[in-house]
């Protein structure tokens, strides 16, 4: 398949990638262009504010949770009958997962995807040292095509004028210069940006700012002809595997702005397995979906919605009695939290005799896992990848067992399972694992 592509990378995080990428997307989406976004590793964040650019479900790119192998499968699935790709990079061009080379890096997806690679550089604090930059981080690798530059916060058509005369003597092209414009910022709290979820109107408003300063001071033809010229991909598009039934149980998942973290392929993959999913609001919702046999509870900002979530007590108790029931139940993250019997004091669902809170630590980093025991997601013995990104701490009580043996690169367990649910900090992609979907649905359907 031929899709035209560029992937949106940066020396290191903080450049202005998201702004450029969702920039772009916005702005060739206003010229009519079907845009495919999508993200490079585990972010959920990111690919809210893509899907508010282009109308089209924001994807993730992780060669450390789903292998390098899942990368163009999956881009090409998501990039289906469109005019454009744009995939925004991690942190920098060349940073992965600690200590594993490559793996997961910006440059290793550009590589498989055999795309050309804009640099976005932050230029506000330097002039003729912006060339060896550039050079540097073209030269690293000769397997990834830096095949153009977008400068960010430029201070004045002096500052351009000595940025682009010194990029002229590297040989690498100007396809952009930005102006320092505080109107397209999106505010930040404890794990990065404000989801789109949380603040839609700001955030429509935000991605219009982004795609006008990237239409105005980027060279959009000479983008989308480097787009154009990646070639063909040879491999085939990932396609989740369907399960003919006659019966399609109801799978509940958590949504709203509580619970905002989820990657599209779960829903397709539980569609695809015979499920029925539907989206509830646990801030609104005062019951389940009708006929609910499951329940999918991802990640997202329970803390920061604590009194809301504790205040919806109809809620609360018909997951507690679903849970007992012996429902499949599967919770990552905010999950987690949301079944503990408390969160930073104010009443959870209670599933789980443990009570969680929030800490100053932040615990980051990529987990290479194995399933501790049977359980409605995965038999004992089961290997997975995840990640892990929060700043709170659950303090178990009795009851349950470990979900995971995880690396860190210590060994230690984590999670619960106890009857249907299984409940973990673990993020997890189930591509990676599509036995995951299908064994939950089918204990929806015999549960």
């Amino acid at each position: 398949m031929s899709v035209p592509r560029l992937v949106i990378a940066a020396p290191s995080s903080g450049s202005g990638k998201t702004t450029v990428a969702t920039g772009l997307m916005a702005a060739f989406a206003a010229r009519g262009l079907s845009v495919s976004p999508h993200k490079v590793g585990p972010d959920y964040i990111d690919p809210g504010y893509h899907a508010l650019a282009t109308g089209r479900p924001g994807r993730n790119l992780d060669a450390y949770l789903c292998g390098p192998e899942l990368v163009a499968p999956l881009f090409l699935h998501g990039a289906s009958g469109c005019d454009l790709a744009v995939v925004e990079g991690v942190m920098g061009l060349y940073d992965g997962a600690a200590g594993e080379g490559e793996l997961a890096s910006t440059a290793q997806v550009a590589k498989l995807l055999r795309a050309p690679v804009v640099l976005v550089v932050d230029a506000s604090s330097q002039s003729r040292s912006v060339a060896a930059l550039v050079h540097g981080f073209a030269s690293w690798d000769p397997e990834v095509r830096v095949a153009g530059v977008i400068l960010n916060k430029v201070g004045s058509d002096r500052h351009e004028s000595l940025l682009r005369e010194a990029l002229d003597a590297a040989g690498v092209p100007v396809l952009g210069v930005l102006r320092r414009a505080p109107q397209v910022d999106t505010p930040s709290r404890h794990l990065g940006l404000v989801p789109v979820a949380e603040r839609r109107s700001a955030a429509v408003e935000a991605v219009a700012a982004m795609g006008a300063q990237v239409a105005d001071g980027c060279d959009l033809e000479a983008l989308l002809a480097l787009a154009r010229g990646a070639g063909a991909l040879t491999d085939e598009p990932w396609e989740a595997p369907v399960t003919a039934v006659k019966e399609r149980p109801v799978v509940a998942v958590a949504g709203g702005e509580a619970f905002t973290f989820s990657y599209a392929e779960h829903a397709e993959l539980l569609s695809a397995a015979g499920a029925e999913v539907v989206v509830f609001d646990p801030l609104r919702d005062e019951r389940l979906p009708d006929g609910t046999r499951g329940l999918v509870i991802g990640g997202g900002f329970p803390e920061v919605y604590a009194a809301e979530l504790a205040g919806n007590e109809p809620l609360r108790k018909a997951v507690a009695e679903l849970a007992l029931s012996g429902a499949p139940v599967a919770a990552e993250c905010a999950g987690l939290l949301y079944l503990c019997r408390e969160l930073d004091g104010q009443p959870m669902c209670g599933v789980l005799d443990a009570t969680a809170r929030m800490t100053g630590r932040l615990t980051l980093g990529y987990r290479d896992a194995v399933a501790v025991g049977d359980s409605v997601l995965a038999p004992a013995g089961t290997r997975m990848r995840g990640h892990e990104f929060h700043r709170t701490v659950v303090e178990p009580g009795a009851g349950a067992a470990p979900a995971w043996g995880v690396r860190t690169p210590v060994r230690r367990v984590e999670g619960f399972v106890q009857g249907g649910v299984h409940a973990s900090y673990l993020h997890t992609h189930w591509a990676s694992e599509p036995g995951v979907a299908r064994r939950f649905v089918e204990r929806c359907r015999t549960s």
